[in-house]
């Protein structure tokens, strides 16, 4: 593991630097940041550095508890997938996109840092006995179907291990696992998708939740196996199965356990459920509950922007996913109670493709176009706030900056908070 960066606040700043590495701890090698940290919680610890020119460094401390000693590291090497998923999002992509969406990340400590989702099927005994042993919990883990032939067919890796197996021995051993499934029309739904159901929920409460998400595909899809997404009768049986099942399980165990995703009840065009219908809300980052979550915090901060009065027109551009539930549960209050001049606009994903709806997944050239036709009409223009990375950045890789240049007016990133968002607007 070598150093990136010592804090000045360290114990051992004036001592290693960046580019030191640690060779071990209490005499163990340290396999990366996570194992640093779960090995350096002990009272008495001897860690020993090398300099660049490889000569040792040791230093012990007692009854210390040094957390992360102030030291960052050089990222670790991320384990990357082996399956040849037949809906897989990162096969599905042109060339010239930003770097790190053609990572096929398959790495448990991902899973356990970041939320990220991972199937198990590169993590060897040693990897779980580690997980266990480190209590590296909760994991998020892709299922698809617990029938095991169904599921070697979707992820196309004849070699891989049973999964209700491997998450029993998880939970066994008290690891929590958030679960989901990736639901493509007439292979793992329908009769398939209630014994999933039924088979990770008698994992409970070991296996704590099942996210159920609808198939993402886009127009590059050449050579790739023959999908297609949900209509709007689809969408409502699967919410019809997915909401029986709760209502059994809510008896049964006390939780509604699974959950259909956000983009359901929008190809549904179904009324979103309150906010307590997703309980505790540990798949948020997974599209559930995040409209419903959206709405209401803008319910209840709405009557703070009374006092704003304007003739400022904003343009907030968004996704085919946001834009039904914007448009008619926020966007009337915002102009009939409130006066302002605001307008929301759906801009078509023409990059990936119209089946992919999601405001994130929209590239700066498609707003960038879109903008470009409508901007005339408003003084400024608000954007998506989750359509651009920590650098500013597109997914196409075209900067803030650049697309302010063009527009020639003011350009707002948006806030999950739209009250938030409007009272910055405005103010």
């Amino acid at each position: 593991m070598q150093i990136a960066n010592v804090d000045p606040d360290s114990p051992l700043f004036g001592y290693v630097r960046p580019g030191y590495k640690v060779v071990s701890i209490n005499g163990e090698a340290v396999l990366d940041e996570i194992d640093f940290r779960y090995k350096t919680t002990d009272e008495q610890i001897d860690i020993l550095f090398a300099d660049k020119d490889g000569k040792e460094l040791s230093f012990q401390f007692e009854e210390y508890l040094p957390g992360d000693l102030g030291l960052t590291f050089v990222s670790s090497k991320i384990r990357t997938c082996k399956n040849d998923c037949i809906f897989c999002f990162i096969v599905q992509q042109p060339q010239g996109m930003r770097r790190s969406l053609y990572i096929k990340d398959e790495d448990y400590r991902l899973s356990f840092t970041h939320g990220n989702f991972i199937t198990l099927s590169n993590t060897n005994d040693e990897d779980i006995d580690r997980i266990i042993e480190q209590r590296l919990s909760p994991l998020y883990v892709s299922v698809h179907a617990t029938d095991d032939k169904l599921r070697r067919c979707m992820l196309k890796n004849e070699k891989l291990a049973p999964i209700v197996p491997s998450l029993k021995k998880l939970g066994d051993n008290g690891i929590i696992v958030h679960t989901q499934v990736v639901l493509c029309p007439g292979i793992n739904d329908g009769d398939q998708l209630d014994r999933t159901i039924s088979e990770l929920v008698e994992l409970y409460p070991s296996v704590e939740t099942l996210a159920v998400v609808p198939v993402g595909l886009t127009k590059y899809r050449d050579n790739l196996p023959n999908l297609r997404t949900y209509n709007k009768e689809e969408a409502r049986q699967i919410i019809n199965l997915v909401e029986q099942m709760q209502k059994k399980l809510l008896k049964k165990i006390g939780t509604r356990f699974v959950w259909p995703a956000d983009e359901f009840f929008v190809v549904a065009e179904k009324k979103f459920p309150a906010l307590s219908y997703y309980e505790e809300m540990n798949q948020f980052e997974n599209g559930i509950g995040m409209v419903r979550e959206f709405i209401t915090m803008f319910n209840r901060r709405r009557f703070h922007l009374k006092e704003i009065k304007s003739d400022k027109r904003a343009l907030f551009l968004t996704g085919a996913s946001a834009f039904p539930f914007f448009n008619k549960d926020i966007l009337p209050y915002i102009t009939s109670e409130l006066g302002l001049k605001v307008e929301i606009d759906l801009v078509k994903n023409c990059f990936w493709g119209e089946g992919v709806t999601i405001s994130g997944l929209l590239t700066g050239q498609d707003l960038l176009r879109h903008a470009r036709k409508n901007i005339e009409r408003f003084d400024c223009l608000v954007l998506p706030p989750n359509c651009l990375n920590m650098d500013n950045l597109f997914l196409d890789n075209l900067s803030l900056k650049q697309f302010q240049s063009v527009l020639q007016k003011p350009v707002y990133i948006g806030q999950y908070d739209l009250a938030a968002t409007i009272k910055d607007l405005y103010q």
